[in-house]
């Protein structure tokens, strides 16, 4: 058997070798949440270093990336977009005291940081149990007064009117929400405490894509901290009013139905129609 040898050289490995010297100026910290990000793509990383980089008041505008990269301008806006939904950038407008409005970006360079702080404390307190937790009864109506020689109706027993269900609609609608924006993802508990006031939106006959549509229309470009709070918030102040059950004296007629467009099969025209059929003068010919 032979001596092993003690001098001979290690056995080379395979992979990245570091050669590193610490850095005395010029330099720019960045952590691996960003480096080793494992959704965002190599542009919006490298953009997001070079943007990190940069002094304060520097140009970041599309345009100026572009005249300083060989990446175009689509690909640019694209991984601005990417920085944004992640929390690394968040694009502002504010009016100056002369009455301008300043276009600015704001450059976050540790987003998990800025998360942890403004977490609500409700996420982080320990849930009590629900039999701890005291049941409160809800107020009861008082009982009208009754006339002169008229005994007053008994008191109706609590809990006789139950609470009107929710529709199966409001609860697919915001479990569907996460699809629209990924920050809106809501809970089982959230969805149910949620759906009785999106079904109020629904029974004023407004269709689930033009609900859907104001709950997540002209979302904030900063991350969403509690999807639960926010939609909460919009769906209250954003109500549709409700519609008169019987119209008024010199009331406005009913809005004006806009037909959907269709193509005639005959003359391939377009037409609006309830139905998909030719278009009237096609169906006055073919008539004739």
């Amino acid at each position: 058997m032979a001596d092993q040898q003690p001098s001979a050289p290690a056995c080379p490995t395979a992979g990245i070798r570091h050669i590193n010297r610490d850095h005395t100026r010029r330099y720019v910290k960045v952590g691996n949440h960003l480096a080793q990000h494992r959704e965002l793509s190599l542009t919006a990383i490298g953009l997001a270093v070079h943007i990190q980089s940069l002094p304060s008041g520097a140009s970041v505008t599309i345009k100026s990336l572009a005249g300083r990269f060989p990446e175009g301008e689509v690909r640019i806006a694209a991984a601005m977009r990417e920085l944004e939904h992640h929390g690394y950038l968040r694009r502002r407008r504010e009016r100056a005291a002369s009455g301008r409005v300043v276009a600015f970006t704001e450059s976050y360079n540790n987003p998990p940081a800025l998360w942890a702080e403004a977490r609500p404390a409700r996420e982080t307190a320990p849930l009590e149990p629900a039999a701890a937790r005291p049941q409160e009864a809800a107020p009861q109506p008082e009982p009208a007064p009754a006339a002169d020689g008229e005994e007053a109706d008994p008191e109706p027993a609590p809990g006789k009117e139950a609470a009107r269900p929710a529709r199966p609609e409001a609860y697919d609608l915001l479990a569907r929400l996460r699809l629209r924006d990924p920050r809106l993802v809501l809970s089982k508990r959230d969805v149910e405490r949620l759906a009785p006031a999106v079904s109020e939106w629904l029974d004023q006959g407004l269709p689930v894509a033009a609900v859907s549509a104001s709950l997540t229309n002209g979302l904030p470009l900063a991350p969403i901290h509690s999807p639960y709070g926010l939609l909460l918030h919009r769906i209250r102040e954003l109500a549709p009013a409700r519609l008169p059950s019987t119209p008024r004296v010199g009331a406005a007629g009913p809005d004006r139905v806009l037909r959907p467009l269709r193509t005639c099969p005959t003359c391939d025209k377009a037409h609006r129609s309830p139905t998909p059929g030719e278009c009237p003068p096609c169906t006055r010919r073919a008539a004739a």
